[in-house]
């Protein structure tokens, strides 16, 4: 079994007013929060992103580009791709403005995937699902791309019709995404009280 990452950055950050993954959160990218959670948990991460690649050169990671963007899903459907022709069986995506990830993301979901038929899971607190932030097996991939072809872009459509698992974590911070200046005021505010 070998599980990539990849950190969905293809959103536009209207509400940040700002490209997300370089929002500045205690005096580093949000890009590499998420990085530094996820990566010890794979064994190699990619990047979600369009537009001009080489602005992400400095971290590492190849970058993926939305074949036809529809948002999230498309960013999915790529890497699943890039993925699947690097060995991969399974891809954890999760979006670049959530940099409180939780250790043990990567473990819950496979374990969680385990119970159901196809191995999809995503992760779930008592806030609610959190669909972009799941394991993906590679062999999903067909029907995804099917899925996108018929115009269908909503992320919970596609994981109930495919049966995910959830994978319940115990703290809503982990999850905590940062769409506007307020979020991001508070995720400053939570790591000050953290320190």
């Amino acid at each position: 079994m070998r599980i990539f990452g990849v950190i969905l950055a293809g959103g536009e950050g209207r509400r940040m007013g700002a490209d997300k993954a370089f929002v500045q959160l205690a005096g580093r990218p949000l890009i590499s929060h998420v990085l530094d959670r996820l990566e010890p948990q794979v064994d190699r991460l990619l990047i979600s992103a369009n537009g001009d690649p080489a602005r992400f050169a400095g971290l590492g990671c190849p970058v993926v580009a939305d074949a036809l963007p529809q948002g999230p899903l498309s960013g999915v459907l790529s890497a699943l791709t890039a993925a699947a022709s690097m060995g991969a069986t399974h891809l954890v995506s999760t979006p670049v403005d959530t940099p409180f990830l939780p250790g043990d993301l990567v473990p819950q979901l496979l374990l969680a995937g385990e119970g159901s038929a196809n191995g999809l899971a995503l992760a779930s607190d008592a806030n609610g699902d959190h669909p972009a932030t799941a394991i993906w097996p590679v062999g999903l991939a067909p029907a995804l791309a099917a899925f996108l072809a018929e115009g269908h872009a909503k992320v919970t459509r596609f994981t109930e019709a495919h049966h995910a698992a959830r994978a319940r974590f115990p703290d809503p911070r982990a999850f905590l995404n940062l769409n506007t200046p307020e979020d991001l005021a508070a995720a400053e505010a939570l790591l000050k009280g953290a320190a």
